[in-house]
């Protein structure tokens, strides 16, 4: 049967070249992802205490994406549904689960080296640390905006994105103003990326200019400027970033924060470690400035610890205001056989800003973290993974998470199956 359909397929596929003579045939491509994961939760996000209880739950996100192109033009749609296991009964007819459109959008190719992008798209830069498609997130991120991208053959590249956002129900209900509230994204946003690849390594700026809706019916901008740079220095793979951000909060406080990251990594050694420090600027628990730097749209879980403490979706400071991270690491990749391996992170949290407990300063350990993760791709298009996080909290985890009375370990465990065939 499936050798019919691939000879019927392929005549179909002759038939449309011959019909439009030298005129390119479009080529459709449908995939599909699901991927159920189940955690244990023990202090995870946030620290145990004598009245909390281990928490046990599978979410599962499907996806169904349709990719078309031909010549100039290419067009994607990306269709989701995220649920909880159980959040329904077996027979329903309301559905809290989340189903929606994660990505749509058009690009137009001018020539070989200008397009544009516009609708609902991923924006995933560098390494994710500022602009980042939130892949771990069931739901993940994506933005509606318009981009345009220059692209050539020396290895540089830029692109320029924009987008204004109104959450308005239905038309034509907005006959005027352009208030943007409820909703915990930006009003408008503009961004420029350049990237340039050479022989040893590359090097990208970012730009990103971040307009949030205040109260007051005006808008507050705040600015992120970034620099981020990998090199290979013999055996040595050698990565720095650093960021600084300017500007109004959207609670109108002057913004000056910055970002420092440095690693060092031997990519082909055995268990290929990479030592690093990521430094993130907070703010004093009496400033009156905004100093914490904000990865508004990284993929946070990807640095500061798989067990999430540190600004994924997730408060940590002293009188409302963040108090930073100093995150020291080494990192690991163990090869366990053709079609699996082993990850193993080390943490060392400490906080940039002085944490006090009344009139008492506090060390300023932030408590150690370890992860470690079992992967295994055991069919193409069918993936494994085991995770194991705890961490070790101290005096000045409990102050900055405002939790009392603190007790027992604080651990994470979780297995995740992924399936994604291409399925025409």
């Amino acid at each position: 049967m499936y050798r019919k359909f691939k000879s019927i397929n392929k005549l179909a596929v002759i038939g449309i070249a011959s019909l439009y003579g030298k005129q390119a045939v479009a080529q459709l491509n449908i995939s599909a992802e699901l991927r159920p994961r189940a955690e244990f939760r023990n202090g995870f996000k946030t620290l145990n205490t004598a009245e909390t209880s281990a928490a046990l739950l599978v979410e599962q996100r499907s996806r169904l994406n349709f990719s078309y192109v031909k010549e100039k033009v290419s067009l994607k749609i990306s269709l989701q549904d995220v649920r909880m296991w159980g959040n329904t009964a077996q027979v329903y007819k309301t559905d809290p689960s989340l189903t929606n459109v994660f990505e749509a959008y058009g690009e137009y190719r001018f020539d070989k080296r200008y397009a544009m992008k516009i609708g609902r798209q991923q924006l995933s830069y560098d390494n994710e640390r500022f602009l980042g498609g939130l892949d771990w997130a069931q739901q993940g991120r994506s933005h509606d905006l318009a981009k345009f991208t220059y692209t050539d053959s020396t290895g540089f590249s830029a692109h320029i994105g924009a987008a204004f956002n109104q959450n308005v129900g239905t038309e034509p209900t907005k006959l005027s103003s352009t208030f943007y509230n409820g909703t915990a994204n930006y009003k408008t946003m503009q961004y420029l990326w350049l990237h340039k690849d050479y022989s040893s390594g590359k090097i990208s700026f970012l730009f990103l200019n971040d307009g949030r809706q205040k109260l007051d019916s005006t808008t507050a901008f705040k600015q992120t400027f970034g620099l981020y740079a990998e090199q290979k220095v013999g055996a040595l793979k050698i990565h720095e970033e650093a960021y600084y951000q300017s500007g109004k909060s959207s609670t109108n406080k002057n913004v000056s924060a910055y970002l420092f990251s440095f690693s060092a990594a031997l990519p082909k050694a055995f268990a290929a470690p990479e030592l690093g420090a990521d430094y993130l600027s907070g703010t004093k628990s009496t400033s009156a400035k905004e100093n914490a730097f904000d990865p508004t749209f990284g993929t946070n879980h990807k640095f500061y610890g798989f067990i999430d403490y540190f600004y994924v979706g997730n408060a940590f400071g002293q009188s409302g205001r963040t108090t930073g991270l100093v995150d020291v690491y080494l990192n690991s990749k163990i090869k366990a056989g053709k079609k699996s391996s082993f990850l193993l992170n080390l943490h060392q949290f400490n906080s940039p800003v002085d944490v006090f407990s009344g009139q008492d300063k506090l060390s300023s350990s932030l408590g150690q973290e370890v992860d470690v993760v079992y992967n295994l791709d055991f069919y193409p298009s069918v993936n494994f993974k085991l995770g194991y996080s705890q961490l070790f909290s101290t005096k000045t985890t409990d102050v900055v998470k405002g939790v009392i009375n603190q007790k027992g370990p604080n651990q994470w465990a979780w297995a995740m199956l992924t399936f994604s065939p291409t399925l025409l």
